[in-house]
């Protein structure tokens, strides 16, 4: 046996890496979920496809999904006047200011219309849709 006034009793001659390892398979596993969250888009929208379709510079961004509210820029905007408001502030900010509509296919001709009243309403005359292009030899979405 040894006497505990040993100079090699208090001495850990290895690691014990386990813990070591554990953390790294949860951090890993962690890592995998975000990623895979954060490559889906935060409103899944069905756009329609058009056979001429240009790039446009988005500055005042509308986005009409099939369910839930409008969303002006990213925030959504529960009420027709705070589209209102949010559109006047838009074109406060730069009298040049052009919206880029993102609408579902299955929202209603209604909605889309309601919608762009009230951008023209705001004063907003600089409007687009934003649509995908057409995939060789598919038909018209």
């Amino acid at each position: 046996m040894r006497s505990g006034d040993s100079p090699e009793a208090g001495i850990v001659a290895g690691i014990n890496v386990t813990p070591l390892v554990d953390i790294t398979l949860v951090l890993l596993i962690i890592f995998i979920v975000t990623a895979r969250i954060i490559v889906t888009p935060a409103v899944p929208l069905d756009l329609p496809r058009a056979a001429k379709t240009d790039q446009v510079q988005m500055v005042f961004s509308v986005i009409i999904p099939v369910h839930g509210p409008v969303l002006v820029n990213g925030a959504s905007a529960t009420s027709d006047e705070e589209l209102l408001t949010r559109t006047r502030a838009a074109i406060a900010a730069d009298p040049e200011v052009r919206a880029v509509i993102q609408a579902d296919g299955a929202v209603t001709h209604r909605t889309l219309i309601r919608v762009l009243d009230l951008l023209r309403q705001g004063g907003l005359e600089r409007i687009a849709f934003a649509a995908l292009p057409l995939e060789d030899g598919s038909p018209n979405q």
